[in-house]
C-alpha cells in the first residue's frame, strides 16, 4: 500500500513530455568531416572491417586540434591519448585518405580493427593550406 502511494506521488509530480528539458543536441557534422569519415569507413569496408561510429568527444577534439594547426601553421600531433592521423595540403577528403593509406603508420591507424570510434575535422589556413585531423579510439 505504501509503495503504491509513493509511486502515485512520484507519477503525479513527474514532468510531462512537454515540460521536460530536451537532451542537448549533438553538434552537426560539416560536409568535409562527414566525407572524411565516410571515405575512411569505405576503406575499412574494403578490408573487411566494421565502420567507425562518430564520437562527439573525438569530433570536438579533432576540431580543436585542426583549428590549432591551422592558426599556428604547425603540423604537429596532439598530446591527447588517441590514435591520430594529421595531414596538410591535400585539397580533398579523397586526397587526405589516400595520403594516409600510403603511409604505414597512418594506414595502421585506419585499418586497426580494435578502433570503433572516430572524430574528424579539416580547416583551411589563411594561406590556403588545408589541415586535416582524424582521431580514433577503441
Amino acid at each position: 500500500m505504501l509503495a503504491s502511494l509513493v509511486l502515485a506521488s512520484v507519477l503525479a509530480n513527474a514532468p510531462d513530455a512537454k515540460s521536460a528539458t530536451p537532451a542537448p543536441a549533438a553538434p552537426a557534422l560539416h560536409s568535409v568531416e562527414q566525407g572524411l569519415i565516410d571515405k575512411t569507413n569505405a576503406v575499412r569496408a574494403r578490408h573487411g572491417l566494421r565502420p567507425l561510429r562518430i564520437d562527439w568527444h573525438l569530433l570536438r577534439s579533432a576540431r580543436r586540434h585542426a583549428a590549432w594547426m591551422t592558426r599556428s601553421h604547425n603540423l604537429q600531433h596532439t598530446s591527447a591519448p588517441v590514435a591520430e592521423n594529421i595531414a596538410m595540403g591535400q585539397q580533398s577528403t579523397g586526397e587526405a585518405v589516400q595520403s594516409w593509406m600510403n603511409s604505414p603508420g597512418h594506414r595502421a591507424n585506419m585499418l586497426n580493427a580494435s578502433y570503433s570510434r572516430v572524430g574528424a575535422a579539416a580547416y583551411t589556413a589563411s594561406n590556403g593550406s588545408v589541415y586535416w585531423c582524424i582521431q580514433f579510439l577503441q
